[in-house]
């Protein structure tokens, strides 16, 4: 029977009425201020010994538009010079020395609401000084250590909790390359890494004028020396990076300033230099009383390389050969700080921080992400003595 047109018309009113509640909870958009949160990334800082640092500190950046806030203390140390991060992102690891005694430190992250800190978990000695470097593998079982006094690698095994166990080997580099005297006398282990596929460890030693390549076995934690690379004498290889696609392998060289280009073929462990370029022309490091390569990053995309020049205080910015890897300068960027030890990439690729060893300074650019320059960004923080930056990732 059809329904008189007055009750149709009352009937669908009461169906667009009846539609235009929710059926489930209700839910509220966040206030702005929770929003911003989410742009907030954890930023961690190693200094050395020198005051007015007294260990290790933290700041956030803001990844919608780059500032940063002043960092703050969360672990008293003594010199925790470089770290490093678990895979599983809930240990942070230092070098420094605890009572005098030269250490590896492993710290448990905490969060409280929106702040970070570090708990101090457990820590071994090193056995051969003070290390310049750090680095867990990516499967967040072996932790390696470089000792630039005493030419040697160390390593150790974690827990499943992040913990340190034990040392489990040490191996001390022999010879020198005697092309720079004093400097390159004797070994001087200088970086640690790991390859994409987890199979080797690469040790760049200042003085030999090699990167050390061992085969690892992450769940016994040991190592066994495989070959090397070879950087032109007088180089002093400092730190070394890998392209995204594996396929090439970049050595910042501190003595000469300049990055060596390596293909690697990933089955046999092998590196091969192909091109050696300077950071900074040579003319223009002439009246320097201080010039030395300090640190090298690739950017994510795998476009640009960036190199940082202490003494001359700048970030080389490099352009990558999509074809080749081979590099090509792009712009010479002023650091805004003075002694650029380190610098990183935030994990998007948006931002670098530069970081004034003498000037204890924290300093943002932008990074174009098409030309690969970098621009000034204004926000400039105190960092005491930093020689560490370290992104944390979600």
């Amino acid at each position: 029977m059809l329904l008189p047109l007055h009750r149709l018309f009352y009937f669908a009113l009461a169906m667009v009425l009846l539609m235009s509640f929710p059926t489930g909870p209700i839910t509220q958009s966040l206030p702005a201020a929770e929003a911003d949160d989410a742009t907030q990334v954890d930023v961690w800082i190693g200094t050395s010994s020198r005051k007015p640092s007294q260990g290790i500190y933290h700041c956030f950046l803001d990844a919608s538009n780059g500032k940063l806030t002043e960092p703050e203390l969360v672990a008293e140390i003594s010199g925790p010079g470089f770290l490093a991060l678990h895979p599983e992102q809930h240990h942070l690891y230092a070098v420094g020395k605890l009572k005098g005694v030269p250490s590896v430190v492993a710290y448990r992250i905490t969060k409280d609401g929106q702040n970070s800190g570090l708990q101090f978990d457990n820590a071994l000695p090193i056995g051969d000084g003070t290390a310049a470097h750090l680095a867990v593998d990516p499967t967040g079982q072996m932790l390696l250590t470089a000792q630039y006094g005493g030419g040697s690698v160390a390593a150790f095994s974690l827990r499943p909790d992040g913990s340190l166990k034990a040392a489990t080997k040490l191996i001390k580099h022999e010879g020198g390359s005697r092309a720079v005297p004093g400097r390159q006398d004797s070994p001087h282990a200088h970086w640690v890494g790991f390859a994409p596929d987890n199979r080797f460890a690469f040790v760049p030693d200042l003085g030999l004028d090699k990167v050390m390549i061992y085969r690892i076995d992450p769940e016994n934690a040991k190592m066994v020396f495989h070959g090397h690379g070879e950087v032109p004498a007088g180089g002093g290889p400092r730190h070394m990076k890998f392209h995204p696609n594996g396929k090439s392998i970049y050595v910042l060289n501190e003595l000469a300033l300049t990055v060596t280009v390596f293909d690697y073929d990933a089955d046999k462990g092998k590196m091969i230099a192909k091109q050696t370029i300077p950071t900074i022309e040579p003319e223009l490091l002439k009246k320097e009383l201080f010039k030395s390569a300090s640190e090298i990053r690739v950017h994510p995309n795998g476009k640009f390389v960036y190199s940082a020049n202490r003494g001359h205080d700048t970030i080389t910015a490099f352009k990558v050969n999509e074809n080749d890897g081979l590099l090509s300068v792009i712009e010479v960027e002023p650091v805004r700080g003075a002694t650029p030890r380190n610098f990183n990439l935030d994990p998007s690729g948006r931002w670098l921080l530069a970081a004034g060893q003498d000037s204890h300074t924290l300093a943002s650019f932008a990074v174009d992400q098409e030309t690969g320059e970098l621009t000034y960004n204004r926000s400039n923080v105190t960092a005491p003595s930093a020689i560490c930056v370290l992104f944390q990732h979600e």
